[in-house]
């Protein structure tokens, strides 16, 4: 597999959990990176700007629309800007002459988006087009971005592959990822653009969201406080370590598509297409029981929760489990971080973050 290093990377939703964690890597294998991001009041913003401060970029330097350097590592720089400021994106874009975009920056939250759903079309959405446009003056030789596991919305066959049919979302939020996915496609036929979509699997680790369940079940046990159970405990997920999540981003930056000449119109595969485009399922492919999930919690914390038993909530899914053989194929990787392992370093991190 051909590896491709010291490229131009513009990476947007670097003060997010996952932005952060690729940046930190590529920047390390030396690429020079541009990282992007809006800094939205989502969630506690502290931690996006400690996220930064990892990188170099203090809190006190950034200026909105500015290009700042970090402090820390030269080949890396921060704009703190918005993806629906089309002006300032195409001015980037024809600025830096990134080889490389991943698109990382979204409004995130299946249930946000019920109560703020006009928050998604901005983001995700016009934010999305505005970098398909700027791409389009400017080309790159690869355009990654986020997508997510909530488009398979009603899905029920199991694992879930990037070659099913997708049209039964159940929340804005896996509406607007779908319409990436359609968008990227429409701009790799009409234009010849290599795109690839990245559907991910319920990403846990240091450094993440504390909207997730991971860090909502980690603060609850150790302050005494109650949990909440959705659907009685009768979840399972795919959950996916940090650290694979980024591996799999890196492997497919390093391998643009090119076009699928076996595909066929009259039987047509979602996951190709003979424009430049693929969709990759990045899940550890190890589903786990939510029930197991908090124990494994419990152990590792040394304490007992509290538990909440509540009905399945709007706009969620019961089962997530991903077939990672499309991922495996192209790029020879495969997620494989065990459950506890991981649980165990998010909560070595947490103790650490909030001094306990």
């Amino acid at each position: 597999m051909k590896k491709s290093v010291k490229n131009k990377i513009l990476v947007t939703g670097s003060a997010g959990f996952i932005g952060f964690h690729l940046v930190k890597k590529l920047i390390g294998r030396g690429d020079e990176v541009l990282g992007l991001d809006c800094i939205n009041k989502y969630y506690d913003v502290n931690l996006k700007y400690a996220r930064l401060k990892e990188t170099g970029i203090d809190k006190e330097n950034i200026l909105p629309n500015k290009k700042i350097k970090s402090s820390k590592y030269k080949n890396y720089s921060f704009i703190k800007t918005q993806l629906e400021e089309f002006t300032i994106i195409k001015y980037v874009l024809k600025s830096f002459k990134p080889d490389v975009v991943c698109n990382l920056a979204a409004q995130a939250g299946v249930r946000y988006s019920i109560e703020n759903p006009f928050a998604y079309i901005n983001s995700n959405i016009l934010g999305f087009i505005n970098l398909l446009e700027a791409i389009r003056e400017s080309p790159v030789k690869h355009f990654v971005y986020a997508s997510s596991s909530s488009v398979y919305g009603l899905n029920k066959k199991m694992p879930l592959s990037v070659s099913d049919n997708v049209d039964h979302p159940i929340s804005l939020y896996a509406a607007s990822k779908k319409s990436n996915e359609l968008m990227a496609h429409t701009y790799s036929h009409l234009f010849g653009i290599p795109t690839t979509g990245l559907r991910f699997f319920t990403v846990y680790g240091p450094w993440g969201r504390p909207d997730m369940a991971l860090f909502i079940f980690t603060k609850s046990i150790l302050e005494g406080e109650p949990i909440n159970v959705f659907n009685n405990g009768n979840m399972v997920r795919d959950f996916t370590y940090i650290d694979d999540i980024v591996e799999g981003i890196i492997r497919v930056i390093d391998n643009p598509p090119s076009g699928n000449i076996c595909w066929k119109g009259e039987t047509p595969d979602p996951a190709t297409s003979p424009a430049p485009y693929r969709l990759f399922n990045i899940g550890n492919s190890c589903p786990v029981k939510l029930m197991e999930y908090i124990g494994a919690i419990e152990e590792i914390l040394g304490k007992t929760a509290v538990k909440n038993f509540l009905p399945m909530q709007l706009g969620d899914v019961p089962v997530t489990h991903a077939d990672v053989t499309h991922l495996e194929q192209a790029v020879g990787y495969k997620p494989s971080t065990p459950i506890k392992e991981g649980i165990k370093k998010f909560v070595e991190w947490y103790k650490n973050y909030y001094n306990l």
